[in-house]
Order: C-alpha cells, then sequence, then structure tokens
C-alpha cells in the first residue's frame, strides 16, 4: 500500500502541518491503522478507501494514540494526494465518522473542502483552564469537542506557553487559543493544544476552524475570512460560513512518497 507525507495549508516545504496519507488497498482492522499511525508520529494519519462503484471514498483519521472524528489538514492531505496520483472527478466525496465531505479543486491548485460547522456555547472556565494557558480569557466557549479561548490581542496568543500536564486534565479533545489578527494578511489568528489526543500543539488545525470561523463571522461581520494559525510552523486557511456548513480552503505539498512494507 502507497503511503505519503503532506505538508498541509501551505505551498511551501516545511510549514504548514505533515499528515500522513495511507492509500488503503482493501479494508484493515482498527488495531493496524493505529499501529501505522503511530509509527508516522504525525498529528493524524488519514486511510483512504476507494468506494465501489462511484459510492465514495472512505476516509478515517487517527493521531498517534486514538481515532478522531473530523480532521481538516489530513483531509486535505488525502485530497491533494488524490488529485496528484490519479484522474479523479473534480469533485470528490468522503464518507467520514462526520459524514460526507465534499473536496473540491479549483484552477490554480486550491482546494476546498466543506464541513460541518460546529457551533460554540458561551460556559465558564472550568477550573484550572486559564492557569494552564497562563492567559486572562475575554470569552470563553465550548463546542462538542473543543474549548475556545479568546484573548486581548495576536501577542498573547503568540506568547501561549502552556502547561500541558495541567491542560491535559481539561476534558476535551482540545483547545483553541484565538484574537483579532493584527499582522497583514489574516482576519484571525490561533493556536490549538490537544495534549488529551497526544498532540501537545497542532500546528495547522483545520477542524478548530469549524468554530473558529463562524465565531469570527459573527464578531467581524463577514462571512469569508483569513485564518492564520500561529505554531512554529505556521499555516493559513481561508474560511467561508454557509449556514451551518464551513468552506475550508488552502495548499498542500508533498513531501515524500513510498511503499509500506507490512
Amino acid at each position: 500500500m502507497r503511503i505519503y507525507t503532506v505538508d498541509s495549508f501551505t505551498d511551501q516545504f516545511s510549514k504548514g502541518n505533515p499528515a500522513g496519507v495511507c492509500l488503503l488497498d482493501n479494508p484493515v482492522p482498527d488495531v493496524w491503522m493505529q499501529s501505522i499511525a503511530a509509527e508516522m508520529r504525525h498529528s493524524e494519519t488519514a486511510f483512504v478507501l476507494e468506494g465501489e462503484d462511484g459510492e465514495p471514498y472512505s476516509l478515517r483519521w487517527f493521531t498517534p494514540v486514538v481515532e478522531v472524528a473530523l480532521c481538516g489538514h489530513a483531509t486535505l492531505a488525502a485530497a491533494h494526494v488524490l488529485y496528484s496520483t490519479g484522474s479523479p472527478p473534480e469533485t470528490l466525496e468522503f464518507s467520514t465518522k462526520s459524514g460526507i465531505l465534499s473536496v473540491t479543486r479549483d484552477g490554480t491548485g486550491l482546494i476546498s473542502m466543506d464541513f460541518p460547522a460546529k457551533a460554540l456555547e458561551a460556559v465558564s472556565a472550568p477550573d484550572g483552564l486559564a492557569a494552564a494557558l497562563g492567559v486572562e480569557p475575554l470569552w470563553v466557549g465550548k463546542n462538542v469537542w473543543d474549548y475556545l479561548v479568546e484573548v486581548d490581542s495576536e501577542e498573547t496568543v503568540r506568547a501561549v506557553s502552556p502547561d500541558f500536564l495541567a491542560l491535559e486534565k481539561v476534558d476535551a479533545r482540545g483547545v483553541i487559543v484565538t484574537a483579532p489578527a493584527s499582522s497583514p494578511g489574516a482576519d484571525y489568528v490561533s493556536r490549538f493544544f490537544a495534549p488529551r489526543v497526544g498532540v501537545n500543539e497542532d500546528p495547522v488545525t483545520g477542524s478548530a476552524h469549524c468554530a473558529l470561523a463562524p465565531y469570527w463571522t459573527g464578531k467581524l461581520g463577514s462571512a469569508s475570512l483569513v485564518g492564520a494559525q500561529l505554531s512554529q510552523r505556521g499555516g493559513v486557511i481561508h474560511t467561508t460560513v454557509r449556514g451551518d456548513r464551513v468552506e475550508l480552503s488552502g495548499r498542500a505539498v508533498t513531501v515524500l512518497s513510498g511503499k509500506l512494507h507490512v
């Protein structure tokens, strides 16, 4: 079976978020996929199996320690690999644990993904969250997966240095820290921390933007925005909110390809 490493949400090598992509020949056991994801050591590895008789591709995502229900950068990586190695239709459909996800590519190579919006509800910060992040929240919200913490500035987002042992005790998949952008080229900035699922800081997190996009659209009044994730690698996601869906768009670069010998 073929396997790839792809840098997502970037057009430059060693930027964006690296993902593994495994193109399966046949269905395989969950434990095998989890073992390969642990071997790859990326924040997520995508496993893609072509559907029969025109059915959507099957797509699943694993961190090194658990399966996750939705992953943006590994979906982008999977679509990039399919577009780069074959002749798929311009619109791809993936059957996933989050429903059918549609992906399209334009003439410039920009890949756009139709994802579910994950609305936030205002909540009180759980015990230990602010201390673990070392910030003073302006607003805290939660959706089915994550906490979102708005802080006062882009500089505060850049400076966050979490206590990951303390943050791991927060009952959520991950924690998003966000603020309005002050640097050119973006409308809002964020970072994403998920030690509870084995990823201390994710370089660029598509699924987090399912919450970030509607949140900042509500605050800034524009359906189409640009989010910059301020990890060490960094990356950019173009977001457009359409009702209860979010379009996430970006580019990707293939770093390596090979064959599995197990």
